[in-house]
């Protein structure tokens, strides 16, 4: 497993975390 694909899919998965939480926090209020 290359460093870069891992690299990748971890901010990918990163920036899907952060979406996640900015949309229930919009859901909240």
């Amino acid at each position: 497993m290359s460093s870069v694909g891992f690299t990748s899919t971890a901010t990918i998965l990163v920036l899907f975390i952060l979406l996640v939480i900015v949309l229930s926090a919009g859901f909240c209020i």
